[in-house]
């Protein structure tokens, strides 16, 4: 339940990171000012006996995150991607958030398994494991069908993770709401509108039939990929709060030291990654949401294997025209297309200046051309866009949030792959070829057929529709015809004129 009890909440949160030391090392990733530290030290010290203890024998941000809970632990699994940003030392212990969490006893597994599934393990698999990989949500066993003999990865709910996972929400929420009170300036981010949106991304992972749903049309979407797959869902032995697929076998995309053992090239893996999440994103509008190093594999050709789908983005086809005009601009440094872009998708108030928003733009771009990768700092580079972002008034876009943060994480894990990598000569083909393929004459055309698909789709309903239009604007006449107004003939014979070209419409259509 949302509501003020969730300050104790908050309150536990700043205490928990205290008492575990990851108070200080958060503060020394960011290099907070010595101002900063002091105000944390006076204000978390005195309470830090209210916070979780954890496990000691984890590392203090590890040991903190997986005490406060599934939402926190959500929020570490992206950092962990990010060692531009949080340091090397910080991301590297992050990094067991991804699948190597405690496990639930396996006889927790194995009940859930015949609860949901209305059979006794034995029956439907002749081979149940221990836990292989254990995530904030759920855990993964290894198995064997009875009936076929194949080799199964068989994902299970954690026990409870749905209250535990309402609970974080809802401090969340007030969180968010003491933000905007607190800091009116803030309201253009939308704290609680992105609150919302995590809300209901959490809620679809909590639904294991979706998630199989959802492997199933990305699947349909990259069977033409080279050089990436996915494990198939097996449909009969899935439920809402367990969901087995085949056994995807391969070495950790985060673990270098194996890749380099099976003789991978990191460099064209790095590559490789971010062209997939490009393609998916653009072509498809259909992309894997969460897509860092503990839900990859390399498998012996080579080949990325993709798991865990219950984080998926979808983009309409509008929004992705925006997304790679705006990639292309910044690629071919056409700061002024970048900025009329955002002008005409709406994202930048109508009142504020384009020829000062694309002279920022500039501000941010420039320095990423002719730069080696690892002399660029991200978290300076966010802040300046964050800086630009509040200037001209640009509110958060809540459809494209989920878009933003996996394009942070597929960039840091390409570059845990190849540290030199250059996205922006990555992105170029695909966006390139977006460009070529969806802002021509042929797209033009495109879009012109599939309006007429639409309007033939209305066709037989088109005459009804007219109809009604002009008996509602008759009895509107008829009761205003005491009350003569200007412009009524023209008013009338607008609709009039309108309905008459429908229905040409929809007879030239369906001619």
């Amino acid at each position: 339940m949302r509501g003020p009890h969730n300050i104790w909440r908050l309150v536990r949160t700043g205490a928990t990171l205290e008492r575990t030391g990851a108070m200080k090392i958060v503060l020394d990733a960011y290099d907070a000012p010595p101002l900063l530290r002091l105000a944390a030290r006076i204000v978390g010290w005195p309470f830090q006996w209210l916070g979780h203890p954890g496990d000691p024998t984890m590392p203090p941000a590890t040991r903190a995150l997986t005490a406060l809970g599934p939402a926190y632990i959500k929020f570490g699994q992206v950092l962990s991607t990010r060692p531009d940003l949080v340091g090397e030392d910080l991301a590297r212990q992050l990094r067991v958030l991804q699948d190597q969490l405690p496990p639930f006893p396996t006889t927790v597994a194995r009940r859930t398994v015949e609860e949901e599934l209305g059979h006794s393990v034995n029956s439907i698999y002749s081979e149940f494991s221990e836990p292989v990989a254990a995530a904030s949500i759920a855990q993964v066993h290894h198995a064997r069908l009875a009936a076929t003999g194949e080799d199964v990865a068989v994902k299970v709910l954690r026990p409870g993770i749905e209250r535990a996972f309402r609970r974080d929400i809802d401090a969340f929420y007030l969180a968010a709401s003491i933000i905007e009170f607190l800091s009116p300036a803030s309201r253009r981010l939308r704290p609680s509108e992105v609150i919302a949106h995590f809300d209901g991304v959490v809620r679809g992972e909590l639904d294991l039939r979706l998630e199989a749903a959802s492997a199933s049309t990305f699947a349909s979407n990259t069977e033409g990929d080279d050089g990436f797959r996915l494990p198939a869902v097996r449909w009969q032995e899935s439920g809402r709060r367990v969901m087995t697929m085949t056994w995807a076998e391969g070495a950790p995309l985060g673990d270098n030291a194996a890749l380099d053992a099976a003789g991978h090239d990191r460099d064209a893996l790095g590559e490789r990654v971010l062209t997939l999440f490009l393609n998916h994103a653009l072509r498809d509008g259909y992309f894997h949401g969460d897509m860092h190093q503990g839900n990859l594999k390399v498998a012996a050709d080579g080949a990325i294997i993709a798991y865990d789908f219950g984080i998926m983005g979808h983009i309409d086809e509008y929004t992705r025209r925006v997304y790679a005009e705006i990639l292309y601009g910044f690629i071919k440094r056409d700061y002024m297309r970048v900025a009329l872009v955002h002008f005409e998708a709406g994202y930048v108030p109508a009142d504020q200046d384009v020829d000062e928003f694309a002279r920022a733009l500039r501000a941010v771009g420039e320095p990423i051309f002719g730069m080696d990768a690892t002399r660029i700092s991200m978290g300076r580079l966010l802040s300046y866009l964050f800086d630009v972002t509040e200037r001209f008034g640009m509110e958060t876009r809540t459809e494209l949030i989920l878009l933003q943060r996996t394009m942070v994480v597929v960039e840091g894990v390409a570059r845990s792959l190849s540290p030199q990598i250059n996205i922006w000569e990555v992105a170029r083909p695909v966006v390139e070829d977006y460009i070529r393929r969806n802002l021509g004459p042929r797209a033009l055309a495109r879009d012109l057929g599939r309006t007429a698909e639409v309007l033939a789709r209305f066709g037989p309903r088109l005459p009804v529709l007219v109809e009604r239009a002009l008996v509602r604007q008759m009895s509107e006449l008829d009761a205003s015809a005491r009350k003569p107004r200007s412009g009524g003939w023209l008013w009338f014979s607008g609709g009039l004129g309108a309905g008459i070209v429908l229905s040409l419409i929809a007879v030239v259509i369906l001619s």
